[in-house]
């Protein structure tokens, strides 16, 4: 089992945003539901969890690329810099 936990773990950094979310929302969905055994719902929150982190932090890279949008003298954006530029 560690061996299809780590492929599950790196499917999910795979993950775009919007796929991470879609597969969080099934997994809230059938603990919701209330019928699948305990055991299977234990994995199913650790599933939960870890796609709940990737999903925050890709929001994280988004505002930290949002922040950091160069203005030019007129006040419009102009492009990008790095987060972790010294701008």
């Amino acid at each position: 089992m560690l061996h299809s936990m780590n492929e599950a773990i790196t499917d999910i950094e795979k993950m775009s945003f919007e796929d991470a979310l879609r597969a969080l929302e099934d997994v809230v969905k059938r603990l919701e539901g209330g019928e699948v055994p305990l055991d299977e719902s234990i994995g199913l929150y650790e599933q939960g969890e870890k796609l709940r982190q990737h999903c925050q932090a890709r929001l994280d890279s988004a505002q930290a690329r949002i922040e950091k949008i160069v203005a030019g003298a007129d006040g419009k954006a102009t492009g990008t810099a790095p987060f972790d530029s010294e701008n």
